[in-house]
């Protein structure tokens, strides 16, 4: 089988997207399949392209992997007209590539967000003759609206809609990462065919036993319990939510917040905590994933947050952290709130609520015992629900049944 992905991330780049398409990947090269990825230059979130990359197009092998590089104007900045920019040029520019380099495949997945690529997936797979899964990893234009970006009802907001309905209804499958995502998707297109390919961990890499004393060193300061926040710094996540709680802390809590990464909204966040004098909190350089199963295994709590506007979706970043065996302190509602609460594996709290929040991070504090409890059970579910192995094994037993069959094949 020869599976085609086109997305905008992708590793040597940092991030979720950028690890959990790699992974299935390279998960299906190891079954012995062939995968071709189309992507950008890497940029994100640096907004420049690293050393090495350029031109208009390159072509280069990762762990069995063919990729094809494309040309973009790459940017970090937040505001609405660089986003575009860099969403249109990689959209004009991998419809050129994948046109004149990809090969005939089978199946041809796209990644979205950013929804501007279902026109150039569209295209591609008729060009190549490939069945079109495309993969909603949030929900645009829905959450655009929910965090602001775009007005309800506007012209742009109602173009978006469109795409967004063209892409479902020409596709031979939608994917979605949670639950809530294919939910909302089957209610509003119920003739479109859906299946959960839910996010994961790869729980060999990520465990408890990671922990390292030079990992440790770099995130615990005098002794103290550490909550770790490692991921991207942007609209989405709501880490203001952690400056409020961490300026509530008494000063004899025995926590430090430590922030690890980079993204459009950093500057301003490390701003804030220097103009209000936050004490202990610490901004750390982001670091490559392969360093993240040590980073995530020496910390005593691990941090996911989400801004209160997301409640379709489930941070990857809880997933690795049920892995790790450290007890989670989730700000999120919908499917992410259920995972931990029915598995015992952390504390939720509501969005925006600082006193909650810092009550849950002082009892975690507090006690050894209930961190190790919480930490176990998220292991153990990482491991029964969340192995990326099974994932990838489940979905590709989808695409073989449905090249078998020649007909979609229903979640």
């Amino acid at each position: 089988m020869h599976l085609a992905i086109l997305t905008q991330y992708y590793p040597p780049e940092i991030g979720a997207p950028q690890a959990r398409l790699a992974s299935l990947a390279e998960s299906l090269v190891r079954r012995g399949h062939r995968v071709t990825v189309v992507t950008a230059m890497p940029n994100y979130p640096s907004g420049a392209v690293q050393h090495g990359y350029g031109g208009l197009v390159r072509r280069e092998h990762r762990n069995g992997v063919r990729i094809i590089r494309s040309w973009l104007v790459p940017t970090r900045r937040s505001a609405m007209i660089p986003r575009l920019a860099c969403y249109l040029s990689f959209a004009a520019s991998s419809a050129v590539a994948g046109a004149a380099l990809l090969e005939p495949s089978d199946y041809l997945m796209v990644e979205s967000p950013p929804l501007f690529l279902g026109p150039t997936a569209l295209l591609l797979a008729r060009l190549k003759h490939a069945r079109l899964i495309f993969n909603v990893s949030d929900l645009w234009p829905e959450s655009a609206v929910r965090l602001g970006v775009v007005r309800s009802g506007s012209v742009g907001h109602r173009a978006s809609a469109a795409l967004e309905a063209a892409c479902y209804r020409h596709s031979w499958l939608v994917t979605g990462q949670t639950r809530d995502i294919v939910d909302d998707i089957h209610d509003r297109f119920p003739s479109v065919c859906t299946y959960h390919l839910s996010n994961g961990a790869d729980c060999e890499r990520f465990g408890p036993e990671r922990s390292h004393p030079a990992a440790r060193k770099l995130i615990h300061f005098e002794g103290r319990c550490s909550a770790l926040y490692a991921g991207l710094h942007g609209l989405a996540q709501g880490l203001d939510q952690l400056l409020d709680a961490a300026s509530a802390m008494p000063d004899d809590s025995g926590l430090e917040f430590v922030l690890m990464g980079d993204g459009p909204l950093r500057e301003r966040l490390v701003r804030r905590a220097q103009i209000e004098e936050i004490p202990h909190i610490h901004f750390l350089e982001p670091r490559p994933h392969a360093d993240m199963p040590a980073m995530l295994a020496a910390a005593d709590i691990l941090l996911v947050p989400l801004h209160q506007a997301l409640t379709n979706a489930v941070p990857s970043k809880l997933y690795e952290a049920l892995a790790t065996g450290r007890p989670v302190v989730l700000i999120a509602s919908g499917q992410a709130a259920h995972i931990v609460r029915d598995g015992e594996a952390g504390i939720v709290v509501p969005h925006n609520d600082r006193a909650a929040l810092a009550a849950a991070l002082l009892r975690l504090a507090g006690d050894p015992g209930l961190r190790a409890r919480l930490g176990a059970n998220g292991r153990r579910i990482a491991m029964e629900q969340f192995d990326r192995s099974r994932i990838a094994d489940g979905f590709l037993a989808v695409l073989q049944a449905g090249l078998a069959r020649r007909v979609h094949v229903h979640d």
